[in-house]
């Protein structure tokens, strides 16, 4: 029997043949320091597990006293012996959370919490859970990179997997990238300045999507599952701000010239309608919420779509995309992580900009 039998609950009445393994930061010598500390700029191995195998679930929480720790912490990811990561991504974002903001919410893959009285802080503790499945056929290491300007006081983790005896040849391998743009350049620029209101542009074309936010672009065989995308609205529009979510989200599969899977809305690729709204869901929804009252003047989102029951196949190639605002007319700065399953090698990841590049930009004000 395949060892990667599907983790359902009517899957659950087969029996499994694996052995189940975990890798955690527990104190050896028996006492409660069940941490490891990090150094500013070194980086850490949490585990490097030989043979074949697949992990199943990972669980993180960090103390450290830099309020941007989730943007200015990296998270590498290995399979095989590959001599780059898979996985390559800022700590909140790889878990749902953009701008560097810990809240708590839940998704099929992805779970936070974060106590009542930091939920919704910039840099505030929480746990992160994860829950993509990560297959592997002689080695997997999973890496921490510490950029922040002080120690990582404590990181704690569980690392669970299952441990085969070999790994089914069609297997792909987990991925994960990270992306941004600060901020996307309006095609007809900065509009507020002109004293212009982006409803006098809603039937501005814009077929190719050459202009559009690029959220992967991947080559090799294998399936998209979606993606974590934040937003910070700071394009002015005349007495308020623009919304985001008008920009349409465009699939190119295979080397297409034109998508041919085309949207409607940025707020109906992330399954919502009529704006993006304080919920989330196991497969889509909204992590982090714009409007929320208790953060006047934010204009921050972060939304997330897992194509978990719907995976996008490819077999050459793949180009995610979104417009950022109808027809690429806004300048807000975007950052996203799209996640993926595919036959390596593996296109490198683009470059990672420096720590106090992905740092969000302070609130602005209406």
């Amino acid at each position: 029997m395949n060892p990667l039998t599907l983790s359902t609950l009517k899957s659950l009445t087969l029996r499994r043949y694996a052995r189940t393994r975990r890798v955690s930061s527990y104190d050896k010598t028996g006492g409660n320091a069940d941490f490891r500390q990090i150094p500013a700029g070194e980086t850490a191995t949490l585990a490097d597990i030989s043979g074949a195998g697949c992990i199943t679930h990972i669980w993180f929480t960090v103390a450290c006293k830099d309020r941007d720790y989730l943007r200015k912490t990296l998270l590498k990811m290995y399979w095989d012996n590959e001599p780059e990561p898979s996985v390559y991504v800022p700590l909140g974002d790889f878990f749902g959370l953009g701008h560097g903001i810990a809240q708590s919410f839940v998704s099929a893959p992805l779970a936070t919490v974060a106590p009542a009285e930091l939920d919704g802080k910039r840099g505030g503790n929480m746990a992160m859970n994860c829950y993509w499945q990560m297959p592997f056929a002689e080695r997997a290491v999973i890496q921490v990179v510490n950029e922040c300007d002080v120690p990582i006081d404590a990181f704690y983790f569980y690392i669970d997997y299952e441990e085969y005896d070999t790994l089914p040849e069609d297997a792909l391998r987990f991925h994960a990238q990270y992306r941004q743009e600060y901020p996307t350049r309006g095609i007809k620029g900065e509009l507020a300045r002109q004293g212009l209101d982006i409803g006098l542009f809603w039937q501005e074309p814009n077929i190719d999507g050459k202009e559009n936010y690029v959220i992967l672009e991947a080559e090799g065989a294998g399936h998209y599952v979606g993606c974590v995308l934040s937003v910070h609205n700071i394009d002015p529009i005349l007495e308020g701000l623009t919304w985001w979510g008008e920009g349409d989200d465009m699939f190119f599969i295979d080397g297409e010239e034109l998508s041919s899977l085309n949207g409607t809305g940025s707020e109906d690729y992330f399954c919502h309608a009529w704006g993006m709204h304080n919920h989330a869901y196991p497969y889509a929804g909204t992590s982090i919420w714009e409007h929320d009252p208790r953060y006047p003047g934010r204009h921050k989102c972060t939304s997330y779509r897992f194509h978990i029951q719907d995976p996008v196949v490819f077999t050459k190639s793949l180009k995610v995309t979104i417009e950022h605002g109808h027809a690429n007319l806004q300048n807000n700065d975007y950052s996203s992580v799209a996640f993926w399953y595919q036959t390596e090698p593996h296109k490198p990841h683009p470059h990672m900009p420096g720590k106090w590049e992905r740092c969000a930009r302070p609130d602005t004000s209406r």
